[in-house]
């Protein structure tokens, strides 16, 4: 962790999330314009607006932490690969969803400390609510008002009851079977539909047991999620089942991983790794 108090980094992350979010708002309900960056996905003014006010809130807390942000160009691996810890930032993870307004979107700042997301804010714009995350601590929140915080903690799985949350995307073939196999030894399984950052934190709260990935996502729409499931008793695996890790290559792609809410309950992880095997032949 770093050599900051722990109080005062959190203080000041929710901070500036919460002007954030104000910065995005602003935009939300305005005939914004829509542009289009070189991968041809979508970027707003909202998006702008959040990186400026969440990159000079950072440099302001500790300005010898290096910052990596979705909306400012990206420092080579040869660099990246001398930091030990560093700011990973999503200032407005799910632009599509933003852009459809349907309130799916969230604000993600994370610290990677050795490979590791050891803090995650991520914010709910909408809702004016604020997950927090210390995994080195254990402690996983959900903030909303001025005073509220309330503890949050993954469940425990029923093997019953399965669910899982995933994306709005349309589904991968080998995922499918992946959930045939699956199926086929405990029974049907539910599923719900998120955007962004909230599938994590629906496992974070209690809400669901698994998130699976086959690919497609960037480690800044995953890394501030990551540490609050983490904080609240999950974890993140890769389909080969090892933690999933950051800043390792000069592609900041995630490979594809399995995020599950009850990692105690060894005959369920057990059973899921058997069935992963379906993805490395």
């Amino acid at each position: 962790m770093t050599k900051l108090d722990d109080s005062v980094f959190k203080d000041e992350l929710i901070r500036i999330v919460r002007v954030a979010h104000d910065e995005i708002l602003a935009v939300y309900d305005t005939a914004f314009d829509i542009d289009r960056k070189d991968d041809d996905s979508p970027i707003t003014e909202a998006d702008r607006r959040a990186h400026d006010v969440i990159v000079s809130g950072l440099s302001t807390l500790d300005p010898t932490i290096p910052i990596v942000s979705e909306e400012s160009d990206l420092p080579s691996f040869e660099i990246r690969s001398t930091w030990s810890r560093y700011w990973l930032v999503d200032p407005l993870d799910g632009t599509k969803e933003f852009v459809k307004r349907n309130g799916e979107f969230t604000v993600n700042i994370a610290l990677i400390e050795h490979h590791e997301p050891t803090l995650g804010v991520v914010g709910k714009p909408t809702e004016r609510a604020i997950y927090y995350g210390n995994s080195q601590r254990h402690l996983a929140q959900k903030i909303t008002g001025s005073t509220n915080q309330l503890n949050i903690s993954t469940r425990h799985v029923n093997t019953q009851q399965i669910k899982s949350v995933q994306s709005h995307r349309r589904a991968d073939p080998t995922a499918e079977r992946f959930f045939i196999y699956l199926e086929e030894e405990f029974g049907p399984i539910e599923r719900v539909y998120r955007g962004s950052s909230l599938k994590f934190l629906a496992l974070a709260e209690g809400q669901a047991d698994f998130y699976l990935q086959p690919g497609g996502t960037s480690e800044w729409d995953t890394a501030a999620a990551h540490a609050v499931l983490k904080a609240a008793g999950g974890e993140v695996l890769s389909l080969r089942g090892e933690p999933l890790r950051y800043n390792l290559r000069e592609s900041v792609l995630n490979t594809p991983f399995i995020a599950i809410a009850d990692v105690k309950t060894t005959t369920w992880t057990q059973r899921l790794r058997h069935h992963l095997a379906i993805f490395n032949g």
